[in-house]
Parts: C-alpha cells; structure tokens; sequence
C-alpha cells in the first residue's frame, strides 16, 4: 500500500462480533466500519457470509458489505465456509473473499464441517467459480488453527506446510497462518514462516494473530523479522473463535498500530482517531469488554507516528 510500511486488517466487524453473545445493530455496525476507515484502516474485514442460525451476529453481512464498498478507497472483504456463501460474497461484491482451512481436522469439522479433503475441494470450486466469473476478486486462504489447537493440542508444523501447499495448487491468491487460540510462541512464528515462504513464496505474507496467553505482540516483532508485512487485528481486542474453547483475544488493534508506530513503522492509521472511535464501539456494545494497554493507559508525551516523521 502505498505510504505504508505494513497493512493492518480489521477484523473486529468479523471475528470480533461473532464471538460476542449480543448482536450489533446494524447501524451501530455501519457507525463502527465508518469511524475505522475515517482513523486511516484501509482493509476492513466487514463479516461473514454464514448460516444466520449459527451465527445471526452476521445475519446482516450483506447491508454490512453493501454500505462498506460505498467507503473510497476501503478495501472490503469478508469470510465464507463454502461456495454457496462464496457466491453470495462474489454476488455482493467483495473486493476479497477468506476461506477458514483449520489445519487441525476436529477443529476444521467442529467449525465447518468439513474434514481437510472435503474443504480443499471447496477451495478449489470458489477458485473456479471466481477465474469464470468474478476475475477481480482476491481469494485467500487462512490456515487457522496452525500453531496449536485447543481440540486437537499439537499441530504438527508439516501438517501446516501439506496444507498449504494443497491451497497454493488450488491457486488461491494468498495463504496466511493463523494463531486461532493464541498457543504461537516468536520462534514458532519464525521458524513456521521460513518454511511457508519457502514451499508457497510470496503467497505467505500475513499473519492472523491472538492475544489469548499475552504473546500476540512478540508474535508480532518475530513476524516482522522474517518479513511478514501485513497483520490481522480487531478493535478493542473484541474476537476469538466460537467453536475453540478459551480461544478469547484478537491482538488489539490500537496496540498494534502503537507498536508499529513507534518501531518506525508506518500503517497509515490515526492512532488517536482510532483510540477515539472506541466510543462508537462501546456504545454499539454496551456492557462489552474492551481491550488495550495503549487506550488505558494513552499516548506518551510527545509520541510522534511514524507517517509524521515520513
């Protein structure tokens, strides 16, 4: 992106409310997107297209996508569990479409499912359907579950590299790992995206991360060490999986972009903008618990971003 040193990916609208028990009005949702993109985040991940049963907080993820693409310059994408939801994302007309691949089979079958071969071929008919029809839209897969998982315990690290390298054949457009339940340590993190980049290149770029046992932002500066330049986070640390048991806690996104910040690192977003959009938040969840050291406790006296310096 250009001005930017790393991309951060809201994920809040998506993984942060679906793992809340209340369900966001849609104009409090529609307030929230609008206030992130105003503090400079340029790729908001708006919802998912999925059962309303199972998870009526994304019941609304059409009027979600549909306001969000009127928002310039916002790149909008949401997440599907199959080709018939990745229909009606194509058909609202995201800009990018996640398939959830957990590397660990009881999670993939506890939250879609679908065992490793059932979803691979998913993967492989969304790509299809987007080569014949939708040629503009991105798809990406992410690999949950591939530092460790609350169902299944270890996740051995070749397991994740096979996946992977089944996505990349499917010509998916990029592959990221994610640390659904918050187990990655900063040598896993290291030593996992040396393999990845090694196996699928320049499609391992991202990285989902959460903050479940306090590591999320070490995690983080050994991701950045081998060249990871883009990451996953949720406003106010809302997020987990709901078909994880303990797996609370997104990495926060105010967090985040301090860090970065102050590393030197430009992210294009107004700290102070996005620290007060927390507000709108806190009123579109009332009662809800919010995270992050850096709206607690605030800016340091004379901090100066990163984009201030450039």
């Amino acid at each position: 992106m250009t001005g930017t040193d790393v991309t951060i990916v809201e994920v809040g609208p998506r993984d942060g409310l679906q793992s809340v028990e209340r369900t966001m009005a849609t104009p409090a949702k529609l307030r929230w997107i609008d206030a992130l993109a105003a503090a400079g985040l340029r790729h908001i991940q708006v919802g998912s297209f999925v059962s309303p049963r199972a998870l009526p907080q994304m019941a609304d993820c059409a009027d979600v996508v549909r306001h969000a693409l009127t928002i310039p310059d916002l790149r909008v994408s949401v997440l599907v569990p199959n080709l018939r939801y990745a229909q009606l994302a194509f058909d609202a007309g995201v800009h990018v479409l996640t398939i959830p691949v957990s590397v660990s089979e009881p999670h993939s079958i506890a939250n879609i499912r679908k065992t490793h071969d059932e979803i691979i071929e998913e993967v492989r008919a969304i790509v299809a359907l987007r080569n014949a029809r939708y040629p503009g839209t991105q798809i990406e897969v992410g690999l949950a579950t591939a530092f460790g998982c609350t169902i299944q315990g270890v996740v051995p690290e070749d397991d994740v590299i096979r996946l992977a390298r089944r996505a990349a054949e499917c010509r998916v457009d990029s592959i990221h790992p994610a640390d659904t339940v918050g187990f990655a340590s900063p040598t896993q993190i290291r030593r996992l995206f040396s393999r990845l980049r090694d196996e699928v290149g320049e499609k391992c770029g991202a990285l989902h991360l959460h903050n479940t046992r306090g590591q999320g932002l070490a995690n983080v500066v050994a991701a950045l060490d081998v060249g990871v330049s883009a990451f996953d986070s949720s406003h106010g640390g809302l997020g987990g999986c709901p078909y994880a048991p303990g797996a609370t806690g997104n990495i926060v996104t105010e967090d985040l972009v301090f860090l970065l910040e102050s590393m030197g690192l430009r992210t294009g977003v107004d700290i102070e903008r996005l620290i007060e959009a927390r507000s709108i938040l806190a009123a579109g969840l009332p009662g809800e618990e919010l995270y992050g050291y850096v709206a607690e406790a605030g800016l340091p006296k004379g901090f100066v971003p990163a984009m201030a310096v450039a």
